[in-house]
């Protein structure tokens, strides 16, 4: 969940003024929020949402611990492949986060035949991860989903236009179900060295390596 700080300031001599923070995480801004509330200048502390819904100091530290034990600071990496000669696709996805103070790895990929390019194997596999952050339960937080396809980050970041049917179909797909959770969604560009864990889940399935799991890891 991200947000702003608003509060109203009063110096020492008695002058006030309402200030606003830049947009940061709910967790940082509690912390610089209760820091302000120390300092006893600092009055009407409130952070409002993305959804410009207002919280006060109590009501963002329950909804906080609330969340600890949810699945959060969700970060998806996808990527998909396309072989012309058996116009097999392999899809690929890796989703890190955090539940109950415990760290997570969940792995899918998968072969599928239906598909007719690169571009749309790409689309594939990203909603193939966001069924998977569905089936996990995750709503209502920010997510960070991260490929090395140019086309659906810049066509899902609405940098791009979508011309083909089948693409927009797929790109419907995909925002149908984060708006269904209320996901609010950062897309990060990065280069195949970086996804490198995603390509090479797709790559598996295009060898009929079946690859389904979810692992404990190092926070």
């Amino acid at each position: 969940m991200k947000g702003i700080i608003s509060f109203t300031y009063r110096t020492p001599k008695g002058a006030d003024t309402v200030l606003y923070s830049d947009e940061m995480r709910a967790a940082k801004a509690l912390l610089l929020a209760e820091d302000m509330e120390r300092t006893g200048r600092a009055n009407n502390i409130q952070f409002i949402d993305t959804h410009e819904y207002s919280w006060n100091l109590k009501e963002l530290r329950k909804q906080l611990e609330e969340i600890k034990t949810e699945p959060h600071d969700v970060k998806i990496y996808f990527d998909g492949g396309y072989d012309l000669k058996t116009r097999k696709s392999g899809l690929g996805c890796a989703i890190y986060y955090e539940q109950n103070e415990k760290a997570y790895r969940l792995r899918r990929n998968a072969l599928v035949e239906e598909l007719e390019s690169n571009n749309e194997a790409e689309y594939a596999a990203l909603h193939l991860a966001v069924k998977e952050v569905e089936e996990l339960g995750v709503h209502h937080m920010p997510i960070t989903i991260i490929g090395d396809s140019q086309v659906v980050i810049n066509q899902l970041s609405e940098d791009w236009p979508v011309y083909e049917k089948e693409l927009a179909n797929w790109a419907n797909r995909i925002e149908d179900i984060l708006e269904k959770l209320g996901l609010e969604v950062e897309f990060e560009l990065v280069s195949r060295k970086i996804n490198r864990e995603a390509d090479q889940l797709a790559t598996q399935a295009l060898k009929e390596v079946n690859i389904s799991s979810l692992k404990e890891i190092d926070g």
